[in-house]
């Protein structure tokens, strides 16, 4: 018998409950292993993440919130939140294979909706922006990474296998394959799609200067039409950065 006829025998329920319970703390920890290189022994990752501490918690505190015991299941995430520093609504669907990373100081609202295979780090917050008690909080597609700090808020879409940079702060939907950086968060579509057979993208480094880019290009092509101008002061003109370093002075530093 399958998990799902089994499940349609009351007997039998809890059973098939702890057991899927169990099969994801299992594709949890191989998780783990697959995104910290930190990681040494399955052990060390059962007694030592409070990142997957806090998830395995949530689903109980979950569970209990969706059975209508809301009290109890806020009562416990608080008691998590005091334990790992992260701290996750019971209202919140998580999706499975999620992985924070350090954790302290994450935040996931009470109707965000996170996919699976999806990566946060220290400082995420999925919030709020409305004082509905309808859909306030973002939704997360498939694969997402988030960088450290960041804030994506409100009633917004992050589409799959999309990365946002660390302390970016997201207040637009961004579609699929999306790099999100800056303040407010900027879109950019990625030249090389990822996909979901690909390792995890968890390349911090790899993230546009949207705005740097786009003024460094305006400077150059103000050098190059000043040159053509006979007696321009050179002294009292701000050039774009050589070696990606700024002259200081002309910023009287």
């Amino acid at each position: 018998m399958t998990s799902e006829s089994l499940r349609s025998v009351p007997l039998f329920r809890p059973f098939v409950a702890v057991t899927n319970y169990f099969a994801q703390i299992w594709r949890d920890v191989q998780s783990a292993f697959e995104r910290d290189p930190a990681a040494r022994s399955p052990l060390e990752i059962l007694l030592l993440y409070p990142g997957l501490h806090a998830v395995w918690i949530h689903r109980i505190t979950h569970w209990l919130w969706t059975h209508n015991f809301k009290l109890f299941g806020r009562w416990l995430s608080q008691l998590a939140r005091s334990l790992t520093g992260i701290e996750i609504h019971p209202g919140a669907t998580i999706g499975s294979g999620l992985f924070i990373d350090h954790g302290m100081g994450v935040v996931i609202g009470e109707t965000a909706i996170v996919g699976a295979d999806v990566t946060l780090y220290h400082g995420v917050t999925l919030g709020g922006t409305s004082l509905s008690k309808g859909k306030r909080h973002p939704t997360i597609g498939d694969r997402v990474t988030i960088g450290a700090g960041a804030k994506v808020l409100g009633d917004i879409t992050i589409g799959s296998d999309s990365r946002v940079g660390a302390n970016a702060v997201v207040v637009k939907s961004a579609p699929e394959n999306s790099v999100v950086v800056g303040v407010p968060g900027q879109i950019v579509r990625r030249s090389q799609p990822h996909r979901p057979t690909d390792a995890p993208d968890l390349n911090h480094t790899s993230l546009p200067d949207v705005f740097g880019v786009t003024l460094k290009e305006l400077l150059q092509r103000v050098d190059a039409l000043e040159t053509r101008l006979a007696g321009h002061d050179e002294q009292h003109h701000i050039h774009a950065p050589q070696d990606e370093a700024w002259e200081g002075v002309e910023f009287s530093i």
